[in-house]
């Protein structure tokens, strides 16, 4: 698939290189370069393709709320383990009408969601570039095919397109709330930040921003004081009423998934963060060029008081101020547990329609002398295919990228085959504790019912657990009494994934009441450690080793 990747950038760039005059004069010519774009975007996203294990956390919501159990994780536990109401809905649906495998549709909608991006990018640089152009026959229309080409190039967004996750979505809306402040429409963009909100806390940031924009927009008399009041409002209208069955929903405000995460001390949270941001800086230091050579030229550029130049200057700065903001905020938040860079993913696209948006509106503002705009702004051809290829280079040789996005799909897949083993041989009813709980417990299907010992799903341990030392995702809280007393699995699984070879020492968690069991998965050399709970040791076995994936192979004396 990478060879596909390759050869539809090639085709793509021949276009690009080739046709550019065309492209500002033709919309069937823009139309071809857009078609073949998003066939890019496609064969990138499917370079890297694997489900997320976390995203499938929100699966198993997702499916409870389609099979009537409503979102939750186990049947009758009201646990608010996600963060991501609006995507659980979102896959709940086709589910629920269609009787969709939630699975499937994640992906479809996670790769529409990234074409979605690249075509909001194309009217985006458009919008931007229009406001600053005196005569709408010199709005540059390729520039948008600039843009858009550079977003689906973005190895982040590309790595999670095709992962199941609400990552794409998430940008989608992002795009969404500043194409519509950008076209004045405050009220829409109310609403796109409130559904932002809804699939990942992180759009309270853009939000933030957005008020702050309009604020000053209208202070500076560019817009009335209606338009932040509306924008206020469009979110108020979705976000009140969600807060309020939260509340009474799951009984508490902050979702489990947050309360269980021990905050590390601020030196070393900022060190993870600044380690998270100098990779990030790294792999994707062409995009982060662009948008700072952008923001130096608006800054030193000359002010010429023209009211369409002041509108596309404060549209650019709403993209770079957002990306900044989410920089400065994931740095400081220390990071994140997953490859590929997951919380920055939107900020190389938000630079890159920046940097693209400002270079064509200081060719066209007045205040800039500019005689031979349409040859000058060539160069932006030439600029996307090379950062573009740039991008493509790092997304299959960086190790932060691919090979680390292969790694964790296999660990992925391997847990999924584990909860598929479960969940097929053991009664309905049944309760498997695990440490990593997103594919295995999909994968197991909500018959059983899954322990998390690490609290993102169980209230009790998540709010009254130990909270021990650091893990890279400060999931840190436990309470093993309580599992083991308590909620008394048949089956605890210790491993994340396969291990090479057959281990026989007891977790002293679990050393009390369960024996070690240990299973050969057929036809390789993989091993799958469980404990089995000890009076239901001889069931378990049998149960588990009728498998022909799996052989049994007793621990020696």
């Amino acid at each position: 698939m990478a060879a596909v990747a390759v050869g539809a950038w090639l085709l793509l760039s021949v276009l690009v290189l080739a046709a550019w005059p065309r492209l500002n004069r033709q919309r069937a010519w823009r139309v071809a370069a857009l078609l073949l774009t998003l066939a890019f975007s496609v064969a990138h996203q499917l370079v890297f393709r694997g489900l997320s294990g976390e995203a499938q956390i929100a699966f198993r919501y997702a499916e409870n709320l389609a099979q009537g159990n409503g979102p939750v994780f186990n049947a009758g536990e009201r646990v608010e383990g996600y963060t991501n109401f609006a995507w659980v809905v979102l896959l709940a649906w086709p589910r629920t009408l269609l009787g969709a495998d939630v699975a499937d549709t994640a992906v479809a909608l996670g790769m529409l969601a990234t074409c979605g991006s690249v075509l909001l990018a194309y009217f985006l640089v458009n919008s931007i570039v229009r406001l600053a152009a005196p005569d709408p026959a010199d709005a540059l229309p390729a520039l948008g095919v600039a843009g858009a080409m550079l977003t689906a190039a973005a190895s982040g967004l590309a790595a999670y397109g095709a992962s199941g996750s609400e990552t794409p979505l998430f940008l989608l809306l992002t795009l969404g709330v500043c194409t519509a402040l950008v076209r004045r429409r405050p009220l829409v963009a109310g609403v796109l930040i409130a559904a932002a909100i809804m699939t990942r806390p992180d759009g309270m940031l853009v939000g933030i921003v957005a008020v702050i924009w309009l604020l000053f927009a209208a202070g500076r008399g560019r817009l009335t004081w209606w338009a932040p009041a509306g924008c206020g409002l469009g979110a108020l209208v979705l976000l009140v009423p969600w807060v309020g069955w939260r509340v009474t929903y799951y009984g508490w405000f902050v979702p489990n998934v947050r309360a269980v995460r021990a905050p590390a001390a601020p030196a070393d949270q900022l060190s993870d963060g600044w380690q998270y941001l100098t990779g990030f800086v790294v792999s994707h230091q062409a995009f982060l060029l662009l948008g700072v050579a952008a923001i130096a030229a608006i800054v030193h550029r000359r002010k010429d008081g023209e009211a369409a130049d002041g509108e596309a200057r404060a549209a650019l700065w709403l993209l770079f101020t957002v990306a900044v903001v989410y920089l400065v905020a994931v740095t400081l938040r220390g990071g994140d547990a997953q490859p590929a860079w997951r919380l920055l993913a939107g900020v190389p696209v938000l630079f890159s329609i920046g940097a693209v948006a400002a270079y064509g509106a200081r060719l066209l503002s007045q205040g800039i002398p500019s005689p031979r705009p349409r040859s000058r702004v060539r160069v932006v051809a030439s600029v996307t295919v090379v950062v573009s290829g740039l991008s493509l280079l790092v997304s299959t040789t960086q190790e932060s990228m691919l090979p680390a996005v292969r790694d964790w799909s296999a660990r992925t897949a391997e847990l999924a085959e584990m909860g598929s083993w479960l969940g097929e041989r053991l009664p309905a009813g049944s309760v498997v504790s695990t440490y990593v709980n997103g594919a295995l417990a999909y994968h197991a299907g909500i018959r059983i019912a899954v322990v998390d010992v690490r609290g993102r799903t169980d209230e009790h341990i998540a709010r009254d657990g130990e909270r021990a030392e650091r893990s890279p995702d400060r999931l840190v809280a436990s309470d093993y009494d309580y599992v083991v007393n308590v909620r008394r699995p048949a089956v605890a699984v210790a491993a994340e994934g396969y291990v090479d070879r057959q281990h026989c020492a007891a977790d002293p968690a679990y050393a009390g009441r369960y024996n070690v069991a240990t299973f050969q998965r057929e036809g390789t050399a993989r091993w799958a450690t469980v404990y089995l709970r000890r009076e239901q040791v001889g069931g378990l076995v049998a149960a588990l080793d009728a498998d022909p994936r799996f052989t049994y192979v007793p621990c020696p004396l």
